[in-house]
């Protein structure tokens, strides 16, 4: 068997490899922050590439020496698919930061992948322009990465998940060799779209180093409110009634459950006396063409339909601080490892109107399985993406976790729905996809798999093909 290298002579043998790539060894990525997950910096070297051209020489060099590369962007992934170990080479975008083009009459932009979508956003802003998408993880997600999970959040209700925000792309092979397809226009009908191997593909099949999105109007002027909710089918009745007004859009529905709810806003201070007992919550934001006209649009539907979805107490955000901090009991969503270090976590979409059943039939489950396992629930309810979080430490022994994920992901398939929404697959589903994703998808993918990178490569363990 080949000796794996240490990061210090991978690191000494790229130290002055390319002028447009920098390289990090052991040394200075102590003590760094590795992100979301303790071991994405685990392989102790990092190639920070500045150009397209960098990139090739770099898995070609890979590619000749046997050592496998691990793909990062904003290291803000939740399912371990940055990780590393010894013997690999991160291969960050960090340096692939230019916004390359704003094309302001066709409403796309040209960018390279380490852009964060936080910095896209700004850019656009003076454009009156902002993107079709947005992240909790705004500030650190980066475009590249978003494409290779094919991140949701938000805006998906309305505009779709980032494959839906991709016109054009480039990306690195695991060859070496360049795909470039920098599509500019929405109709293309050219033989198959290649690209999309790459949207979702966690960075199994290349680098994504370039990418033309489309982007938006940007609607300013804006209203918040809570509203107190009996479930998610009232909740959906308010989205609904909200999304089919002229004169306003709808920007974002989320719903937080009540576990969720009073324990974070307990920790935060937050007051809920004008909120019925026992209710879950949905936040609603709305734009129209002035924010006083926000304002009393979106208090003269709440009335309109106050009765009829039996809202239970409802509140309007009067400031953009207090809308902050509405927003924050959604986003600010990791308060309970506090108390449960490591809480696993769940991420799954099915149809809207079967939220209500499986939400009660997983918390029945879940309490049966033994005292403690309780749920966090909340999520972006007008497309079914829940994300769900057990009020208990992690991780958990094998046996039991087999029996979580059973209860999490019974009938997600078979109802139309996903084991995974929006954060990929990385290692922890890796056998979630093994039981969950349809036998004859798993086979293809592991043919592309071989045919692009038969020498496993690319983030190698990782989805499993």
């Amino acid at each position: 068997m080949p000796q794996i290298p240490t990061p210090l002579q991978i690191a000494g043998s790229l130290a002055t490899f390319h002028p447009d790539l920098r390289l990090i060894g052991p040394d200075a990525l102590a003590g760094r922050h590795p992100g979301e997950h303790e071991d994405n910096l685990g392989a102790g070297v990092v190639a920070q590439p500045a150009t397209t051209a960098a990139v090739m020489a770099l898995i070609d060099w890979c590619r000749q020496n046997g050592v496998s590369i691990v793909p990062q962007g904003g290291l803000s992934g939740l399912v371990g698919g940055g990780v590393s170990d010894a013997g690999q080479v991160i291969l960050s975008s960090i340096r692939l930061n230019r916004i390359i083009a704003v094309h302001l009459e066709e409403e796309t932009v040209e960018v390279e992948a380490g852009v964060t979508l936080e910095a896209l956003q700004a850019a656009l802003a003076p454009h009156g322009l902002t993107t079709g998408i947005d992240l909790g993880s705004r500030g650190s997600a980066t475009i590249g990465g978003m494409v290779s999970t094919n991140a949701g959040g938000i805006l998906a209700f309305r505009n779709g998940v980032m494959r839906h925000q991709i016109l054009g792309l480039e990306a690195v092979l695991p060859s070496g060799a360049l795909f470039s397809d920098m599509t500019r226009v929405v109709k293309v009908s050219a033989g198959p779209d290649l690209k999309q191997l790459f949207i979702g593909g966690e960075g199994a099949f290349g680098f994504v180093t370039k990418v033309v999105m489309k982007v938006e109007p940007l609607r300013p002027h804006r209203a918040v409110a809570l509203l107190g909710v009996a479930d998610a089918g009232r909740a959906l009745q308010v989205a609904a009634r909200l999304r089919r007004h002229g004169a306003l859009v709808l920007e974002a529905a989320e719903m937080m459950w009540p576990r969720y709810l009073r324990d974070h806003a307990a920790l935060k201070g937050f007051d809920l006396s004008w909120l019925e007992d026992d209710a879950a919550v949905l936040l609603v934001e709305i734009s129209a063409q002035s924010a006083d006209h926000a304002t009393t649009r979106l208090e003269d539907e709440l009335a309109a339909i106050w009765d009829e979805a039996d809202i239970k107490g409802a509140i309007v955000a009067q400031s953009s601080e207090q809308a902050r901090r509405f927003w924050d009991l959604r986003e600010d969503s990791g308060f309970y490892f506090s108390a449960f270090p490591q809480a696993p976590s769940f991420d799954v979409s099915l149809p809207p109107t079967l939220v209500d059943g499986y939400v009660v039939e997983i918390t029945s489950r879940l309490r049966s399985i033994g005292i403690g396992y309780d749920a966090y629930i909340y999520g972006h309810i007008a497309d079914g993406n829940l994300h769900i979080a057990l009020a208990t430490p992690g991780p958990l022994p094998s046996d039991t976790k087999q029996l979580v994920e059973d209860v999490v992901y019974h009938g997600i398939t078979a109802c139309g729905g996903s084991f995974s929404a929006e954060h990929g697959v990385g290692l922890d589903k890796r056998q979630a996809y093994l039981a969950h994703a349809d036998p004859g998808k798993q086979a293809l993918a592991r043919q592309l798999k071989s045919l692009l990178d038969p020498g496993g490569l690319f983030n190698r363990g990782k989805v499993p093909f």
